[in-house]
């Protein structure tokens, strides 16, 4: 699933190919604003919420979209052959004289007044790399819950706002706990550490191409746990780990280091 860094990477290319810019063409490809035709708007903007996207339209209207597991909008310019998936998978065109952004296998597509924006995305909690970040606030969200496992704490939006499963698994290893410690048993000082650590490595990979958590330029070690799974740990050489944990809705694959992360965790 695109995290935080990579819906505002979206958000930034959406923005220059149409903010600012005449709608020409518009085709929301979902039953309920298939009749819907925003043509002739003009783009004000197009801003990450999260892993959220808002595109909002002259008239008090915003399209919002999010990708989860497959979605994403590509940009094309005339003539260019579109490259995101075959037709059936569109469910959103956007174009003006000179791009046309394209939806592909958008599970989230929505067209909602501006002023209700909230019913959307009102339920977040501080966004990593939004206006609205509070860390003190994220803190005392993620913090609400002492018995719950940090991962899951991690991956709960309404705590904060653009953690997936990459940067969870990456955070517990720098904070060098497991994922499945009860997130009231952070020590003090790595729980004040938590939410500015966080927002660090989202700041640092906002503009890259490659996600990178480790400062090693190796396409092999940009990362420290996640997808390294029985390869050896970058700090100890312990064989790295994987096993399921979730939100409390879905299950996903976590890594971690078995020898330089304290805490409990799933037998082998």
């Amino acid at each position: 699933m695109p995290e935080g860094d990579t819906v505002a990477q979206a958000a930034k290319r959406l923005d220059s190919a149409l903010a600012g810019q005449v709608l020409t063409r518009s085709d929301l490809r979902v039953p309920r604003f298939a009749t819907a035709d925003l043509t002739g708007r003009t783009v004000l903007d197009v801003a990450p919420r999260g892993k959220h996207l808002l595109t909002r339209i002259e008239g008090g209207l915003t399209l919002h979209s999010h990708l989860r597991m497959d979605g994403s909008w590509k940009v094309y310019a005339p003539g260019e052959r579109w490259r995101g998936g075959p037709s059936h998978q569109i469910r959103a065109i956007l174009a003006n004289e000179t791009r046309t952004a394209v939806g592909y296998r958008l599970p989230v597509l929505e067209l909602l007044r501006t002023t209700d924006e909230s019913k959307a995305v009102g339920h977040l909690g501080p966004d990593l790399l939004g206006p609205d970040w509070d860390p003190d606030r994220a803190l005392r969200n993620l913090l609400g819950d002492p018995a719950r496992p940090l991962g899951e704490a991690l991956l709960d939006q309404r705590n904060l706002a653009g953690i997936g499963n990459i940067y969870k698994s990456e955070l517990c290893f720098l904070l060098r706990v497991t994922p499945w410690l009860p997130i009231g048993e952070l020590p003090a000082e790595t729980a004040d550490r938590l939410p500015l650590l966080a927002k660090k490595l989202l700041e640092a990979n906002r503009d890259r191409p490659a996600r990178v958590t480790t400062g090693r330029p190796r396409p092999d070690e940009r990362l420290y746990v996640y997808g390294r799974s029985h390869r050896p740990c970058l700090r100890c050489r312990t064989p790295i780990r994987t096993a399921d944990q979730g939100d409390g809705s879905r299950e996903r694959p976590t890594y971690w280091c078995p020898h330089c992360q304290q805490g409990p965790a799933p037998t082998p």
